[in-house]
């Protein structure tokens, strides 16, 4: 970072001395705020602030307003702590966290929001003041008064040269150095780019993260279908998706002003989801299994089903197929919100004479519980999350190469018990929302070398978009990775697994 970077140009500031600033804080900056300061304590940005601005009673335009700032400062306080720390003067460590983060607030209006200069800097004071205290608001007054004699070109450039080293890529596109490098590991390792490539899909992939993601909606087969969500005046300007066959695009709007979202036929969910849900629910299942006569029994298994996605079109499929659904989740609560997620999936199911239990339980435990016991087997496992950094863009700050540790022998455990629970001829389905080599083809390697009774499955002829060809761009097999700079989706890997007849 350096020392100060020369001053260009003046941008427009504040007559108003600080000491003339409104001490009140605005509804939508303090939202934001609030926002920040519970993401810090633990909290998802995605669950926080829909609360927030319901309890503060936000019109539309102002809870716009109050999200935009929210999640752009998420995404973009790696690169704005080092502006800051170059306008201060002082690491960011040493401000205090309150004071920092109406620092964070302010540099995004002043960098990257349609906010006039002055507003964007008596507000952040007046934040100060009611956060932290008078002496907190001429410090903010100074330091956004030193960054907005920048624009964001330019203070780019002073913090964080062009240069394709990952300390520098770090800094511009807003994410650690860790996870800049395990990307690329997992660009080369997934065969998504090569050597004389992989700096341009590197920066692709950075990029995407920092890009809000469309809202993407899923008919839940037997109980809506495309043309119905359509339909719907709620809708607005949604279109089908390209990629998936049960999918709609948002575009804008807001989904619990969809009848079929409000009572469960319909569910947000991106599309990446969507694609292995399906795929799994295509993959051949051989005869010769443990169940009566010999065949493989119509039991399907969702075995890490929380908050309730995947299982939602798991079941919708299964019933169509004549088959019935578990869906385990060890946590209580994520289990009940599975069990809300499927109350109308639930019962369109007892209706068709086919059954939807929800459990709370220790999935590795299942396999030695119920050996043997199912046909298709999904483990949409607990990972760090890497591939979803547009959606949830705070888990960038909050991992750390620690969690890989923890993770992975959670990881092995649950595919374990599914190869144990599922049939032989049955298939099993491991998945992550994370493309690291350490949470994917490294667990299923791992594994996989202790079996002798399990083989590895091509999946790529199963990943079909909505027209029915076969998506590219995923890999060279036999495992399926899906990138938001390629395929607009999470970074969503799979491995389709059979166990031996």
């Amino acid at each position: 970072m350096g020392g100060m970077p020369p001053v260009g140009p003046p941008r427009r500031r504040s007559r108003t001395a600080p000491s003339q600033r409104t001490r009140a804080a605005e509804p939508t900056r303090f939202a934001a705020y609030t926002v920040l300061r519970a993401v810090a304590d633990g909290a998802y940005a995605n669950i926080e602030l829909p609360t927030v601005l319901r309890d503060r009673r936000l019109d539309p335009r102002d809870a716009a307003f109050a999200t935009e700032l929210t999640f752009g400062t998420l995404r973009w306080q790696g690169l704005y702590d080092a502006i800051i720390a170059a306008a201060s003067g002082r690491q960011v460590e040493s401000i205090d966290p309150a004071v920092l983060d109406c620092l964070r607030l302010g540099t995004h209006q002043l960098l990257r929001m349609r906010v006039p200069a002055h507003a964007a800097a008596d507000q952040s004071v007046g934040l100060a003041k009611v956060v932290a205290g008078a002496g907190a608001g001429g410090f903010v007054n100074a330091v956004l008064r030193r960054i907005g004699e920048r624009d964001l070109d330019a203070w780019v450039e002073a913090v964080a040269p062009a240069r394709p080293d990952p300390a520098a890529l770090a800094v511009r596109h807003s994410h650690p150095e860790w996870v800049v490098r395990a990307v690329r590991a997992a660009l080369v390792g997934h065969g998504g780019a090569a050597p004389e490539s992989i700096d341009d899909e590197l920066v692709a992939l950075l990029e995407s993260d920092n890009v809000p993601p469309e809202v993407h909606l899923v008919a839940r087969p037997g109980l809506a279908d495309v043309e119905s969500l359509l339909a719907d005046r709620g809708a607005g300007d949604a279109r089908p998706s390209a990629l998936s066959r049960i999918g709609v695009v948002l575009g804008s709007g807001d989904p619990s002003r969809i009848a079929a979202v409000r009572d469960g036929r319909a569910a947000v969910q991106d599309v990446g989801s969507q694609l292995l849900a399906l795929a799994l629910a295509e993959a051949e299942v051989r005869g010769g299994g443990s169940g009566v006569g010999g065949e493989v029994p119509e039991r399907w298994l969702d075995l890490c089903a929380g908050p309730g996605g995947k299982a939602g079109v798991l079941a919708g499929l299964a019933v169509a197929a004549g088959a019935d659904l578990t869906a385990v989740e060890v946590s209580p609560h994520r289990a009940d919100l599975v069990r809300s997620s499927l109350r109308a999936m639930t019962e369109y199911a007892a209706g068709s004479g086919r059954s939807i239990e929800v459990r709370t339980a220790d999935g590795r435990e299942i396999g030695e519980a119920e050996p043997t016991a199912y046909s298709r087997v999904l483990v949409d496992a607990p990972c760090t999350g890497l591939g979803a950094l547009r959606r949830r863009p705070e888990a960038r700050w909050r991992r750390t190469p620690a969690d890989l540790a923890q993770l992975g022998p959670l990881q092995r455990a649950l595919l374990a018990s599914a190869l144990d629970a599922v049939a032989p001829g049955g298939v099993v389905g491991y998945a992550t929302c994370s493309p690291h080599l350490a949470e994917t083809t490294f667990v299923v390697g791992d594994v996989l070398k202790k079996r002798s009774d399990v083989e590895v499955l091509d999946a790529r002829p199963l990943f079909r978009d909505a027209s029915g060809r076969e998506i590219e761009g995923v890999g060279p097999g036999p495992y399926v990775q899906l990138w938001p700079h390629r395929h607009g989706t999470d970074a969503m890997f799979f491995a389709l697994l059979r166990k031996r007849s």
